[in-house]
């Protein structure tokens, strides 16, 4: 997987990558560059074998800012109704591209995350925060509706349509405590801490079996939209096809001997 970016931050070691926006002096908005790089390296990241796990990063004590004010509202506010659809449409597709990268997501959110940034969050499939986390979805405070980049379909899911609801019609920021016992965030930790918690919890996932978890990101996307007995259908399928892999023998095999597996991901 390509770590040579022009328009976010990427490092890739032992399988994970570790990715950040690159604003910090402007509390790292995203600009119509980084949306589209963005989007466009999550849709590679699918066919990446060599990255097991993503930690999207803070980066100088802030998250994400959201869109750029001047970068990206302000020409915004003249274009046209074709060309703002193909703007929203792409802002969407990252979000897309994120769900569909077949790789778990981490979020590590420190400071401000407001806005597509507090999306970014709320697409990742796993986010740990620091207590000085303020997360805001705060487009009705710029003059739009609540519903952009998935947010009404995919933040009620995590913290509860009553609490969504309020988020996305006021627009206030939801603190760290509210988000860990909303359950948007999996954990909150000291900020020293923030970048080896998610690091952790990355190495902790890549070490399990990668089709598997592949094949359980798929199906946590999927089944939104299936009845209990198509989603019951759907997983037997799925997992039939994980027992065929090489790392369910792997599995077997180390808990015969007492050892623990090494998984290889085929």
């Amino acid at each position: 997987m390509r770590s040579d970016v022009r328009h976010f931050r990427c490092e890739i070691e032992d399988g994970i990558a570790t990715v950040s926006l690159d604003r910090p002096e402007r509390k790292n908005p995203l600009t119509f560059d980084s949306y589209a790089e963005l989007r466009d390296w999550f849709r590679d990241l699918s066919y990446a074998d060599d990255v097991t796990a993503v930690v999207f990063a803070s980066n100088g004590g802030n998250f994400s800012s959201g869109g750029d004010v001047h970068d990206i509202i302000g020409p915004l506010t003249k274009m046209s109704m074709k060309e703002l659809l193909a703007f929203t449409r792409m802002t969407g597709d990252l979000v897309k591209a994120m769900v569909n990268c077949g790789k778990p997501i981490i979020a590590a959110i420190d400071g401000i995350c407001v806005g597509a940034g507090a999306i970014i969050a709320m697409a990742s499939d796993l986010r740990i925060a620091t207590p000085e986390a303020k997360c805001a979805f705060l487009f009705t405070r710029v003059g739009l509706a609540g519903c952009d980049m998935g947010a009404c379909a995919i933040l009620p899911r995590i913290i509860g349509q009553g609490r969504a609801a309020e988020l996305l019609y006021t627009g206030r920021s939801m603190s760290a405590e509210e988000g860990a016992a909303w359950g948007f965030y999996n954990r909150v930790v000291a900020a020293d801490d923030l970048d080896q918690a998610a690091r952790e919890l990355a190495e902790r996932i890549g070490r399990g079996p990668n089709f598997g978890h592949m094949m359980t990101k798929t199906m946590l996307a999927q089944e939104w939209s299936m009845s209990i007995e198509q989603a019951i259908e759907a997983e037997a399928q799925a997992q039939a096809i994980c027992m065929q892999t090489a790392d369910f023998e792997r599995a077997y095999r180390a808990f015969v001997a007492k050892e623990t597996p090494v998984f290889e991901g085929d």
